[in-house]
């Protein structure tokens, strides 16, 4: 089935049933509450696996315990699922037995007893900073002749020069922006709000492309594509993809290299990292801490390429 398929679409399969009402019923309360397209699908992809292990048991919410929880959970693992798919997706299945229980589905969240699987930490990939600034100032020069130069530098400027991830910067609303003080309004995870300030070369890219923007009638977001609907995260990851490729020669660059690009290159000028942690949104210190790796890894290389007792 599409990735892009919609929820009735993906449960489309399964027979009527009461878990498979609940389902369809909390994906959407969730599109109701979230903004963010990306978040969205995977609940979707999560939960339709769900159902498709307990479909055939006939039960409802109220039905399934900790223990059947835990044979789903294993059936993940024996599917060679890597550890951070797995916590995904009992994340998944822990907001959608929240839910329940504040509907009186069910009298507790069975999925909260769950252990989930520790996932290692990777080093984040990062360009340098001699490179970003490369691909984003090249990316609005209009060397490569494309028909959104303007609207793909704005995106450039706000995942690197605000790091803003992925399902952010599509998420943002014209009412979102303020060009005069130079700040967003980020809706982040879990619909967690908090202001990004903007620097000048982003506050003229975002100006220079509202002024040509041609969205659709009632549409508020700020990045829209030819139909002047809003920018989808997978188009998003294309056009980075094909800039990376295009002038960098690397077609492996994503969105959210710029936005650990971002962080690092940040922390590497001595920013606070608890000032890092606000402006990425990270709920956690620990999160943002990863950085502090990255920065030593850099130091590293500098280190073994000029010291002459290296």
């Amino acid at each position: 089935m599409s990735i892009s398929a919609s929820a009735s679409e993906r449960l489309g399969r399964f027979g009527p049933g009461p878990l498979k009402e609940a389902v369809l019923e909390f994906l959407a309360a969730r599109a109701v509450e979230s903004r963010s397209e990306h978040t969205l699908r995977n609940y979707a992809i999560d939960l339709e696996q769900f159902l498709e292990h307990f479909a055939g048991m006939g039960v409802g919410p109220g039905g399934i315990g900790v223990n059947e929880l835990r044979e789903w959970m294993a059936g993940l693992y024996e599917k060679g699922l890597a550890a951070v798919s797995v916590r995904r997706k009992v994340s998944a299945v822990r907001s959608f037995f929240h839910y329940c229980r504040k509907r009186e589905w069910c009298e507790k969240n069975p999925a909260k007893y769950l252990k989930l699987p520790r996932t290692p930490k990777k080093v984040p990939q990062v360009l340098d900073a001699e490179a970003v600034n490369y691909l984003v100032d090249e990316v609005g020069a209009g060397t490569l002749e494309r028909p959104y130069a303007a609207r793909d530098r704005a995106l450039f400027e706000l995942m690197y020069g605000c790091g803003l991830r992925v399902s952010e910067v599509v998420g943002l609303d014209v009412g979102d922006v303020d060009l005069e003080e130079r700040w967003l309004r980020v809706v982040g995870k879990g619909n967690k709000e908090r202001v990004a300030p903007m620097g000048r070369t982003a506050v003229e890219a975002l100006a220079g492309y509202l002024r040509e923007r041609r969205g659709a009638a009632g549409e508020e977001a700020v990045f829209v594509n030819y139909k002047g609907k809003r920018l989808t995260t997978r188009a998003v990851h294309q056009t980075v993809k094909f800039y990376g490729k295009m002038l960098l020669g690397d077609p492996s660059v994503h969105p959210h290299e710029l936005r650990h690009s971002f962080a690092t290159h940040l922390l590497n000028a001595g920013a606070d990292l608890r000032a890092i942690q606000e402006l990425l949104g990270h709920a956690s210190l620990s999160t943002t801490q990863i950085y502090t790796k990255v920065a030593i890894e850099d130091l590293e290389r500098v280190y073994q390429k000029a010291h002459p007792k290296a």
